[in-house]
């Protein structure tokens, strides 16, 4: 049986929301101090994020690193992810994650969903050989089901290309 595709997971802007007019309302989201900082939590993202789980195998591509285990799971109801490692995070785009995203998803179908694409990893993902897509989102509303149900559409694509 073939693996399932990576999904590359960004919690600013996904996951932690931010940039909005209007806070959303508790039942969608919580507000998490981390390291000290004040975090708006989208708890809506947990339930996308448990169901891309089933079509992928999920990691922590965000500047938390390992941090996104001890404050996210049990918010969100997931379970810990392994995460990527970044030689310092950088604001204003995600390009300072391409070379730890290529080196853990060599040679397998992923996906990135991220507020902060810019177009050099737009340009990444054309040339990797394998299937990639990149999701962005608005960093006001984060993961919306829109984005949810493209990825499990693209992932459910690959496993019927890889079946025929």
């Amino acid at each position: 049986m073939p693996s399932k595709p990576i999904l590359a997971v960004d919690v600013d802007g996904v996951i932690s929301l931010f940039g909005y007019d209007e806070p959303p309302p508790p039942s969608e989201a919580r507000f998490q101090l981390v390291d000290g900082m004040l975090h708006c939590i989208s708890l809506r993202a947990g339930e996308r994020l448990g169901r891309l789980g089933e079509h992928f195998d999920l990691v922590w591509a965000t500047g938390w690193e390992e941090k996104a285990n001890f404050y996210l799971p049990e918010m969100l109801g997931l379970a810990e992810l392994p995460y990527l490692s970044f030689d310092g995070a950088r604001f204003g785009s995600a390009h300072w994650k391409l070379g730890p995203l290529e080196e853990y998803c060599r040679g397998r179908a992923m996906a990135w969903i991220d507020d902060n694409l810019d177009e050099s990893c737009y340009r990444w993902a054309r040339e990797r050989s394998e299937p990639t897509l990149l999701v962005p989102t608005d960093p006001a509303i984060g993961l919306q089901e829109v984005e949810t149900e493209a990825l499990i559409a693209w992932g459910g694509g690959l496993a019927f290309e890889t079946a025929r």
